[in-house]
């Protein structure tokens, strides 16, 4: 903790009664939320910074795209247009944001929508043909004008939220209490040998309701690296230095997995969801051999010759009881469904 977060911890009290405030209005009905006669899982968490939303949602859409017309809602976190977007494959980060460019262009026979109204992008994505049978709304477990039938709460295995506090001087948007809502708490970035022991050590301190299954998840990266339609396995570029490039809330994770394979490389990191300028561009293309996140391929890509720039893929993978998740999400999805 820095010291001006230290220094602004009496505001913490003040963020702590708007926070609680907004959320017993929206409780008590005072403000309104609005509620669908369709399935919606929101995706999303406490914590400001990164717990794991994309590869969340990834494996939703994964499970959910065979079955039924699935659609996909953000807010298209820095992009430079307003409004509702309809995500196209051509379009560009600063036109629909990293996230949602990086959904479609994975899953090309799924809506993906932005929106910073979630409510007029659920209606414009509903007026679609064939019409969006389930939506998977991605952070968006503090936007409550909308009312998910189901919700996700994810948190990070090294930043639970129990351990944390309100913002300025925590990271959370709001109290801990919010946990509350969700339907299933996920605990994202575990390592893959987490103990059950462990597991009941962080569910003690979680505290979850009976209401609320908890689970345990873990990144998985691919044994390949990705450049456009063109793949290099990790095997290959053992003793080829490289150079990292992360816009990433948390590059910990990557770069200790790439350290642990032994690979000789430099780290650059830049702030989540990094804007690229002209400048860093142009000293990125002085590096050789770069590779980067998926979302910061979606940004780097379109300034690069093809072949300098390769995406390392990740997945999230269950640590156990994978089936009684999905189960969990397709019996919510099947009996909601219109």
């Amino acid at each position: 903790m820095n010291v001006l977060r230290k220094l602004l911890l009496p505001i913490v009290p003040i963020y702590y009664l708007v926070t609680w405030l907004r959320n017993k209005l929206y409780d008590f009905g005072v403000k309104k939320s609005r509620a669908y006669d369709f399935p919606i899982i929101a995706v999303g968490n406490l914590s400001v910074g990164g717990t794991g939303k994309s590869p969340m949602v990834e494996y939703l859409i994964r499970l959910l795209k065979d079955s039924m017309v699935l659609a996909t809602l953000s807010r298209g976190y820095k992009r430079e247009s307003k409004g509702f977007q309809l995500v196209k494959t051509n379009a560009t980060v600063s036109e629909v944001g990293d996230e949602p460019l990086q959904f479609k262009t994975k899953f090309t026979d799924v809506f993906v929508g932005v929106d910073e109204n979630r409510r007029n992008g659920i209606h414009q994505l509903r007026s679609l043909k064939p019409r969006p049978e389930v939506l998977v709304l991605d952070d968006a477990y503090q936007h409550r004008k909308v009312k998910a039938g189901f919700y996700i709460l994810l948190t990070s295995y090294h930043d639970l939220y129990s351990d944390d506090i309100v913002l300025p001087t925590g990271n959370l948007r709001e109290p801990r209490k919010g946990a509350d809502r969700a339907n299933i708490i996920v605990v994202t970035k575990c390592p893959k040998n987490l103990s059950i022991q462990q597991q009941q050590h962080i569910s003690k301190k979680l505290k979850n309701k009976k209401h609320q299954a908890l689970f345990f998840s873990s990144i998985s990266y691919g044994d390949e690296i990705v450049c456009s339609e063109r793949k290099k396995t990790i095997s290959s570029i053992v003793g080829m230095p490289f150079t990292l490039v992360t816009g990433i809330a948390n590059p910990t994770p990557i770069v200790d997995y790439y350290t642990s394979l032994g690979l000789q490389f430099d780290h650059i990191a830049f702030a989540d969801h990094h804007n690229f300028t002209d400048t860093e561009i142009v000293a990125l293309k002085k590096k050789p051999f770069i590779i980067t996140t998926e979302k910061d391929y979606m940004r780097l890509a379109p300034y690069f010759s093809d072949q300098t720039v390769w995406y390392q893929p990740i997945t999230l993978s269950f640590i156990n009881d994978d089936d009684i998740f999905d189960k969990q999400i397709i019996k919510y999805v099947t009996s909601n469904a219109i």
